[in-house]
């Protein structure tokens, strides 16, 4: 990670870590092309202990079913990296953490693996809480490094978004 991007990530964990701790909140996180770079971010803050419980990383299909719940037909090569997917797998990590929020993010982050609908660099993340989701899909440009950073960035921006928004209960 850069830096620049370095110090963006710190500072978002930083701010998420403090509207958690003073909400009582608690947040888990399923990745896939981030690798468990969110939950290390998130880790990074002392007293994290106290807000975040669970990280799951994700990377294959059959992971996403069997520890998310993500269900088979969402897990195709047309239909892994979308919307819906990455809601399910933060609804999935809801499930099994029992955690107030969760994010979801599958992508590709190359160098290989995009086609001409799902380029690499495409990345989708959910937001989830209680009966409420929400989901992006992002297009982030450079080497493999350089989109798992954006994502992380772009995971760690919405949540921290939509604590300030007071996240949906």
């Amino acid at each position: 990670m850069g830096t620049e991007r370095g110090a963006l990530t710190q500072a978002l964990a930083w701010a998420i870590g403090g509207y958690l701790a003073a909400a009582g909140r608690t947040v888990a996180v399923a990745e896939s092309c981030t690798g468990g770079l969110i939950a290390a971010a998130l880790t990074d803050v002392p007293g994290s202990s106290a807000w975040f419980g669970y990280g799951f990383v994700t990377y294959s299909p059959r992971a996403k079913h069997e520890l998310l719940g993500v269900p088979w037909e969402r897990l195709d090569a047309k239909t892994i990296v979308s919307e819906p997917t990455a809601i399910a797998m933060a609804r999935g990590a809801l499930a099994a953490s029992g955690a107030d929020i969760a994010i979801g993010v599958t992508g590709i982050a190359g160098p290989s693996g995009g086609t001409p609908d799902c380029p690499v660099g495409t990345v989708a993340i959910g937001w989830a809480a209680g009966g409420w989701q929400r989901a992006e899909t992002y297009r982030f440009p450079g080497d493999r490094a350089a989109v798992r950073a954006q994502a992380v960035a772009a995971a760690l921006t919405g949540l921290k978004e939509r604590l300030e928004q007071g996240f949906p209960r």
